[in-house]
């Protein structure tokens, strides 16, 4: 799911939340229902001026513990969506090395921040699951325009 610059934020909620929607086992719904949290949590906000894509893992990890916290669950969940559709064991320990190390280094103040909007757990663990997806679910591929 890429960004479309001409597409206005209420339309990207909208697909957003209809991606979010689909309550099945299916891994083309899980793909996009994965890629969809990974934009939320990791590109969902541009920063003016520098053009940086940020997401809530960034912005509400400035939120001493708590938000370390509910962005690791977010991002758990991300991984409990990779074990549903049978990734190996390595892959999922290398995912959640991923997320623990994203959200072990979040709890320090302000470097944990800076760390947060440099390591984008949530986009390498996305890439493990696409990779994944594109060799034995070759039908889930899509194509960004």
């Amino acid at each position: 799911m890429r960004d479309n610059p001409k597409q206005s934020t209420s339309d990207r909620i909208d697909a957003i939340a209809a991606s979010l929607n689909v309550d099945t086992r299916d891994p083309k719904a899980i793909r996009k229902r994965i890629e969809a949290l990974e934009m939320i949590l990791e590109r969902s906000i541009v920063i003016p001026g520098l053009g940086r894509p940020i997401g809530l893992d960034a912005v509400v990890g400035l939120i001493p513990v708590v938000g370390d916290i509910v962005t690791g669950a977010m991002g758990a969940y991300l991984i409990w969506e990779a074990r549903n559709l049978g990734l190996p064991k390595w892959k999922i320990a290398r995912m959640a090395g991923n997320l623990g190390v994203d959200t072990l280094l979040g709890f320090i103040p302000l470097a944990g921040d800076a760390f947060d909007f440099l390591f984008r757990s949530n986009s390498r663990n996305l890439k493990i699951v696409q990779r994944h997806l594109d060799r034995h679910h070759p039908e889930t591929v899509t194509i960004d325009q």
